[in-house]
């Protein structure tokens, strides 16, 4: 979880950032921090380390009856790391809905068949500040800044072999796809990895190591508190 009152420089302590400052009777307004990365790079237990509310990006993917996935060039394999293998507009609107009303309906979604199974009703309440986090969140970045609602933008980076590593271990684990897709997925994802946190960078997310996200993110947290207070002061 995070400290709020720690600046970037130094070392996250486990408190609950969602109820570090009180609530006033006041409207507040909720902002998101977007966190993406190479798959495997540990966005979702950074995510969870923070004590924030999370919204999972990664289940606005489309379908596998989808007519409109993309396929790998020179393969079968559909790529489910092109943004065109995700439901952008579904995600902004739930972002979106989750910054104005504290709650939204969000799908549940099964990487091992590729479907969605059911939904659920995300419930944030008053939180000012939660997290989303998927491989696609820098391609909203610019709709969440338009749309007022965006506190931070951040991508994880590390070492390849790393990512790799982690990342075939996680997808082996929860057994997401099969072995020689998950292969020549990773094998692939490893030799592009710098050209796809460098275009998450263009797109507007900042890359950095885990301490410096949750540096950013606890400093998001204390700002908005700190813009809380002003306003139930005036």
């Amino acid at each position: 979880m995070l400290d709020t009152n720690t600046t970037t420089g130094g070392s996250p302590v486990r408190v609950n950032a969602s109820h570090s400052c009180p609530v006033s009777s006041h409207a507040i307004s909720t902002r998101v921090v977007l966190l993406t990365g190479p798959s495997g790079s540990g966005k979702s237990s950074l995510a969870a380390r923070t004590g924030l509310p999370v919204l999972r990006l990664d289940d606005f993917y489309k379908e596998a009856d989808d007519p409109t996935l993309p396929l790998v060039p020179g393969s079968t394999d559909i790529d489910w790391d092109s943004v065109l293998s995700w439901d952008a507009d579904a995600a902004v609107t739930a972002i979106t809905e989750l910054c104005r009303t504290g709650s939204t309906d969000v799908p549940l979604y099964d990487l091992a068949t590729s479907s969605r199974t059911g939904h659920e009703t995300l419930r944030i309440e008053r939180t000012p500040l939660f997290v989303a986090e998927g491989i696609f969140a820098a391609d909203v970045v610019e709709r969440c800044r338009s749309l007022g609602v965006l506190a931070d933008a951040l991508c994880l980076r590390g070492r390849p072999s790393t990512t790799f590593r982690r990342r075939l271990l996680r997808d082996l684990r929860e057994g997401r796809k099969s072995v020689p897709f998950l292969l020549r997925r990773g094998w692939r994802l490893m030799r592009t990895e710098r050209r796809i946190v460098a275009r998450q960078a263009e797109l507007g997310a900042h890359p950095c190591g885990k301490e410096e996200a949750l540096g950013r993110l606890a400093a998001a947290a204390a700002g908005h508190c700190r813009a809380r207070a002003v306003r139930g002061a005036a």
